[in-house]
């Protein structure tokens, strides 16, 4: 396990502060008048999503998280809970709570894989690519006149998802969609 010295704790880093791993959201590193220096963080708790102001002094370490990635396969969700298996494994099946899942979770396709995080053999986060292109299952023919340029409409796409995506988009088009935002970005292929 690395120790990481008050001034290593910078950004993207993760962390063990109080027992649980902490991603740096920000760090600044000054010196107070004729004090020694300190690094001032800002920390987000990956279990728990707290965020944390904690201020490291120069004589201070933390302990760098030894995270894992795990490939793992959603199956299906229950009301709170999504549920998935071990890639490859279809018999070791587990679920995670919808809060850690996210909103990114409506674009989850069953039967898809998607890199866990993992800390101590718990699952802590999802690692959802930027973009993925999904199937549109419904969509609303666009009305005449209303096809100007910026008019949106909204449609489902095959995991149940609904968002709006401009008006030449149809029902078996394959968009892409930004998950972080869970805004349209582009078409894919037209039915």
């Amino acid at each position: 396990m690395a120790v990481l010295s008050y001034n290593e704790i910078t950004l993207k880093k993760v962390i063990i502060h109080e027992g649980d791993p902490c991603l740096v959201i920000a760090s600044h590193v000054f010196r107070k008048q004729m004090r020694k220096p300190v690094n001032n963080t800002k920390l987000k708790n990956l279990k728990s999503g707290r965020l944390l102001e904690v201020t490291f002094h120069q004589n201070e370490t933390a302990e760098e998280a030894e995270l894992e990635t795990r490939t793992i396969t959603y199956i299906f969700k229950k009301p709170g809970e999504y549920w998935f298996h071990i890639a490859g494994k279809p018999a070791e099946r587990f679920f995670l709570p919808e809060d850690l899942v996210g909103e990114q979770g409506r674009f989850l396709k069953e039967r898809s894989d998607i890199d866990a995080v993992v800390f101590d053999d718990e699952v802590i986060a999802l690692k959802f690519p930027i973009k993925m292109d999904l199937k549109v299952t419904e969509a609303m023919e666009a009305v005449k006149g209303n096809t100007s340029s910026g008019a949106l409409k909204e449609v489902t796409v095959e995991t149940g998802a609904t968002l709006m995506v401009p008006m030449f988009i149809n029902a078996g088009d394959i968009i892409s969609i930004n998950t972080e935002t869970g805004d349209y970005s582009e078409r894919v292929e037209k039915a």
